[in-house]
């Protein structure tokens, strides 16, 4: 029989169970999956402590790769055997699984050159990488980026992204060793942030400036200084809320901090068209495939430790990517 992570009400990682579960068979557009890895996400969190309020019971996880094992009527493009992997929100939940029924039209097919371990690791970070450096701002070779978190799973394949399209990425961390790490997947300048200054210093490695853009995955704890890195017309992307929800402010901050413009996106938005998807998913499996682009898989855990996986997350020991191996 199938297992599954699941939990019956919001709050810490001990709400985290594991259960055997009746998978099913699928449904017409529907295919099943047995899972080889699962991905473990940050926004993960988010849903089990009821930032993302869901219905309860529920499971948990919206990234996982596999193969299909059965198909529903009506289903076109997949097929028995077929390698695959698939990220997304509210319509891939319960990742956190040995098997499970999803529908056809969230998969992306996995090409040969992408190891299974490798999909679970980058597929909803690498598309969301591929949306923040191709869809956002018209970047040009000499650009920088303050990139916040970036010894983290995004912050990894952003570095190594933007240094292939000519960027200066800014990284910041919180220890030493997440600072070797950063450096060694692009970075070109690294700021601790638990000793220094993040926007002074900024101004001092820009020469004043300020950088072109920021992308902020924390949020309250880096808001303020994240707006005072930017250039004039410089364009500040919350990416996340790791800290905490930005408070509410007045828009004219944004005026008096030189003309300044901000976006919250979401990956949803931007995998939404299959056709756009399978275009920021081509690009993302050609780099990595290649070996431009290399993803970390820090840590490994079992569904079993789930709780433990997530407070890992939350206490920021993790670097890279994060997985489950079934």
């Amino acid at each position: 029989m199938a297992k599954a992570v699941r939990f019956n009400t919001v709050g810490g990682p001990e709400v985290l169970y594991l259960e055997d579960v009746d998978v099913g068979a699928p449904g017409a557009g529907q295919v099943r999956v047995r899972h080889v890895a699962v991905g473990i996400n940050y926004a993960d969190t988010y849903f089990r402590n009821g930032t993302y309020p869901i219905a309860l019971p529920n499971g948990i996880g919206v990234e996982a790769s596999g193969v299909v094992v059965e198909v529903g009527e009506g289903v076109s493009g997949y097929a028995l055997g077929d390698r695959v992997t698939y990220t997304g929100f509210l319509n891939t939940l319960g990742a956190y699984s040995t098997e499970r029924v999803i529908a056809a039209a969230a998969l992306i097919k996995l090409p040969e050159t992408i190891a299974f371990e490798t999909a679970a690791a980058m597929t909803m970070r690498g598309l969301t990488s591929a949306y923040l450096l191709r869809r956002l701002h018209a970047f040009q070779p000499g650009d920088s980026i303050l990139l916040h978190a970036a010894a983290g799973g995004v912050g990894l394949i952003v570095s190594q992204w933007a240094k292939l399209l000519g960027l200066t990425v800014i990284g910041t961390v919180s220890t030493p060793e997440k600072a070797g790490i950063a450096r060694a997947h692009g970075c070109d300048h690294v700021i601790n942030y638990s000793s220094e200054d993040v926007a002074p210093r900024v101004r001092e490695l820009t020469g004043g400036r300020g950088v072109d853009v920021v992308f902020d995955s924390v949020g309250k704890n880096t808001f303020m200084s994240s707006l005072d890195s930017l250039r004039k017309r410089g364009l500040m992307v919350c990416v996340g809320t790791a800290s905490g929800g930005v408070p509410p402010f007045d828009p004219v901050l944004l005026a008096m901090k030189g003309s300044l413009m901000l976006t919250r996106p979401a990956l949803a938005d931007f995998i939404a068209d299959p056709a756009e998807k399978a275009a920021l998913a081509a690009e993302v499996f050609e780099h990595v495939g290649s070996g431009r682009i290399r993803i970390g898989i820090n840590q490994h855990y079992t569904l079993e430790q789930a709780a433990q996986a997530h407070r890992d997350l939350e206490a920021r020991k993790t670097t890279g990517s994060s997985i489950f191996v079934i």
